[in-house]
């Protein structure tokens, strides 16, 4: 068994298809919701974290490539300029799944991009601009 979380991008000529149901039905894969941005005739994003078997899965992606859907792992979405990074912890008092936060004995802030959900409430809240969407 197998479980990622991905990123989805979707032409606009495929936001109004049902191609998350297909990866239920055609392959047997489980998926929650972390994030979606849907809007017709425009790109449609959707963050997923995706569980089946390991074969099935990797017929999944392959299908949603085909299709002309963008997948990327979601750690690649939002990232952290270590240079720019003050460690203030402004981040951490609003990142919903502890994906920040500040490690008491060096009084750092740490970042877990696997608890990440890419929902950039820390790059809007980041006063130094240290947290970033990767495009």
């Amino acid at each position: 068994m197998i479980s990622k979380r991905i990123v989805l991008k979707f032409p606009p000529k495929l936001v109004d298809k049902p191609i998350v149901y297909k990866l239920v039905k055609d392959f047997d894969l489980v998926f929650n919701i972390l994030r979606a941005k849907v809007t017709p005739k425009e790109e449609g994003e959707l963050v997923i974290e995706l569980k089946g078997k390991k074969q099935r899965y990797a017929e999944g992606i392959k299908y949603l490539k085909e299709l002309g859907v963008k997948t990327q792992p979601l750690s690649q979405d939002v990232t952290r300029d270590e240079k720019r990074c003050t460690h203030c912890g402004a981040c951490v008092t609003i990142c919903p799944t502890d994906a920040l936060y500040m490690d008491k004995k060096s009084m750092k802030v740490i970042f877990e991009s696997a608890k990440c959900i890419a929902c950039e409430l820390c790059v809007k809240g980041c006063p130094p601009r240290a947290m970033k969407v990767k495009l």
